[in-house]
């Protein structure tokens, strides 16, 4: 589902930069996924409205957009996703074996950040975290299998 319209230009004004028309464009292209977008995704999709785009500027780009903390990236199986960042923090848990993802909410998180903060007085500033694992589904095949 499409994340909601998001006034990127005031938030990169606010850190001192513009939303060009190249970053409009790619920021809409993250936006307006189903789902978590590569690289190659937001290529084709900026390259239908503007084919003078190269691939350098959307990966210039993405990584702009990332330190500026407007989208998230998540490096999973030698790919990178993209995804809008959301409002609130929130978290992903990746399966190993078939690749699921499903969102985990903070608050479960929460009081991990929190022991981290206290232990080593280390103040966690990052609002979105992979968690990688199986899924139940992929844990009961594995099960199965060290069965037989």
């Amino acid at each position: 589902m499409a994340q909601p319209a998001t006034d990127f230009a005031a938030q990169l004004h606010a850190q001192g930069y513009r939303l060009t028309p190249q970053r409009q464009m790619i920021l809409e292209a993250v936006r307006q996924a189903d789902d978590h977008v590569t690289p190659d995704d937001v290529y084709a999709r900026v390259h239908r409205r503007n084919p003078a785009i190269s691939r350098a500027t959307i990966y210039r780009t993405l990584d702009f957009l990332c330190e500026q903390r407007l989208i998230h990236a998540l490096h999973w199986g030698g790919q990178m996703y993209y995804e809008i960042a959301a409002e609130q923090p929130h978290h992903h848990l990746v399966c190993r074996s078939c690749g699921g993802m499903v969102d985990c909410e903070h608050d479960l998180l929460q009081s991990l950040f929190e022991a981290v903060a206290k232990k080593h007085r280390f103040i966690i500033d990052m609002d979105h975290v992979a968690l990688f694992g199986l899924c139940q589904q992929c844990r009961g095949s594995v099960k199965k299998s060290k069965r037989s």
